[in-house]
């Protein structure tokens, strides 16, 4: 009862004001594990949700600032489809919030209009596109901690996993991590929270969490490669890995890559191919990387190509390789 007294009295005049703001309005507000939400959908709203490329990221926000002074600015640009004020246990909010608009164009005017604008003077916030993070990586797992061993305890906690998947680290003393891949972003921050709050063991270890790096991200695929040619090496077969499988039309492959770009409000795909290693009978080793302006971070990796007797160029098949590595990168096949 003291407790909840405590934090009933922080902030409590912001508090009175959008209970009060959302008597006049009508609106609704949901709180559940450590996020209040507004719409998703909206009322009145017809149809599915709007595409990802329509959600921005807001940060750094007065911990004292609620929804009755932060959705009527917001709406002022455009129609919010859902509106997420991340909290804490005290009632004040945490410094961030999502807000998700019902076009990408609304969603572009928010960030141009509200990034770096003061909410009050002297707390200038920050407004930009979300990038919409579904990973998180789990570390100091101990080498016996197998997939079965996660899994059960993540079932536990955490909704909307999709996929576990354990590394091995290769440093002296051994040790694992993981990467867990979930249904959407906000599954994934969700599932964090609890982890992070949580004291969750696995076989005496507390788990360590946070969202996945993109550059840890291509290291761990490195260190699979790494792993796979040191296999292959030891068991002295030379034999050049398997390409991968590419599809009947590589004009397809690019188009679907430049139809997905424009989907998510990206700009059109720029490739870097280098051949770095040819072997006796024919086969190229290509490394790649995709750079797409409007996207965090470049995709790059290796791959094999067959000279080709017919004229066509290895370069280009290099390209659709990469390009299938980006697209499963936002989750998306042909």
């Amino acid at each position: 009862l003291l407790l909840q007294t405590w934090t009933n009295g922080i902030n409590e005049d912001s508090k009175m004001a959008l209970l009060a703001w959302e008597r006049e309005t009508g609106i609704k507000l949901v709180q559940i594990n450590g996020q209040r939400r507004y719409g998703g959908p909206p009322p009145g709203w017809v149809g599915g949700p709007p595409p990802a490329c329509t959600e921005v990221y807001i940060a750094r926000l007065p911990q004292d600032v609620y929804e009755d002074t932060l959705i009527p600015l917001f709406e002022s640009v455009g129609r919010l489809y859902e509106f997420r004020l991340m909290m804490t246990f005290s009632g004040l909010n945490r410094g961030f919030a999502y807000a998700r608009y019902t076009s990408p164009q609304d969603a572009r005017n928010a960030i141009a209009t509200f990034h770096r604008f003061q909410v009050r003077e002297g707390c200038a916030i920050v407004v930009c596109r979300s990038t919409q993070k579904r990973e998180l990586i789990v570390n100091g797992l101990d080498v016996s901690v197998s997939q079965q061993d996660l899994e059960i305890v993540l079932q536990m906690v955490t909704e909307g996993i999709l996929s576990v998947t354990l590394h091995a680290i290769p440093r002296q003393r051994p040790a694992k991590l993981a990467v867990l891949k979930y249904r959407s972003h906000e599954t994934a921050a969700l599932a964090k929270k609890a982890l992070m709050e949580g004291d969750l063991r696995v076989r005496g270890a507390r788990l360590r969490v946070d969202w996945l790096d993109p550059q840890l991200k291509q290291k761990l695929q490195l260190w699979e490669e790494e792993a796979s040619s040191s296999c292959m090496h030891r068991g002295k077969s030379l034999a050049v890995p398997r390409p991968a499988a590419l599809p009947p039309s590589l004009q397809d492959v690019m188009e679907h890559l430049r139809v997905l770009c424009w989907r998510h409000c990206l700009r059109t795909p720029l490739f870097i191919t280098k051949c770095v290693q040819v072997t006796a009978d024919g086969w190229q080793q290509f490394w790649y990387e995709v750079v797409i302006p409007g996207y965090h971070v470049s995709i790059n990796g290796f791959t094999w190509v067959l000279q080709d007797r017919q004229g066509q160029c290895e370069h280009e098949k290099a390209k659709v390789v990469a390009a299938l590595h980006f697209l499963r990168v936002l989750g998306e096949s042909l």
